[in-house]
């Protein structure tokens, strides 16, 4: 009985600090989803939110799903801790011998990346992008897209960051990437523009997939239908 006790108190001490930083997050800025869009794969389904302060990002999303432009799709890289990346249209009909990494498509969206409110907590949706030496104003591809897994940090790890960039964390991102986990390094490059609201469970097992040295899976991972729907339960 003692030991249960103890035990119990070591849990308490544990997990108060946690449980009053997620208090804290109430009351800090939420964004606003009105669209949600189910993404059906090989490896299972999940469903994304997009964000109405990303109205390029979203509107341009939207209209993809309309044409049906993603089903066929190869989640052709991927990376434990990081994040999988999907979206490229010349992977459908993909052989094993095809260069996934090409990708024609030339039209851009304009960045719109709100550093602070927006940023990569795990389940983050952002957009991929080619360099900044080839793109200085960090527009964004029109259809390649990614979702951040990424780590959990602790404070010390987020004080070396800030001391070795200019980055100063607020105290809700802070909580966010101590709690829920992300990838800090990716804020401020990429534009994030919905995230995983259901299903973040079919997304880990795409993380989990083995890959060749181009980071693509060995097995294809397949999106299979993109369909907007109602909020979901």
């Amino acid at each position: 009985m003692a030991k249960r006790i103890l035990l119990l108190l070591a849990s308490i001490l544990l997990f108060s600090p946690l449980l009053a930083q997620e208090k804290e997050l109430q009351g800090y800025y939420q964004p606003h989803i009105s669209h949600y869009v189910l993404i059906e794969t090989s490896k299972g389904s999940f469903v994304i939110g997009l964000y109405d302060e990303t109205p390029l990002h979203r509107d341009n999303f939207l209209q993809l799903i309309r044409t049906k432009a993603y089903e066929g799709v190869l989640f052709h890289r991927t990376i434990q801790r990081f994040m999988v990346q999907t979206g490229n249209l010349l992977t459908k009909g993909a052989t094993p011998q095809t260069d996934v990494s090409r990708d024609t498509i030339q039209v851009r969206i304009p960045a719109e990346i709100l550093q602070h409110k927006l940023f990569h907590k795990r389940g983050a949706v952002a957009a991929a992008r080619i360099g900044n030496e080839l793109n200085p104003m960090k527009e964004s591809s029109q259809t390649q897209f990614y979702i951040t897994t990424g780590t959990f940090f602790t404070d010390w790890d987020l004080d070396d960051i800030e001391k070795n960039t200019e980055r100063v964390f607020t105290p809700y991102e802070r909580a966010i990437y101590k709690i829920q986990g992300g990838e800090p390094s990716l804020d401020g490059e990429y534009t994030v523009f919905g995230e995983v609201v259901k299903g973040m469970e079919t997304i880990e097992k795409i993380e989990e997939a083995k890959t060749d040295e181009t980071n693509r899976p060995k097995r294809d991972i397949i999106i299979k239908k993109v369909t907007l729907i109602g909020k979901p339960k």
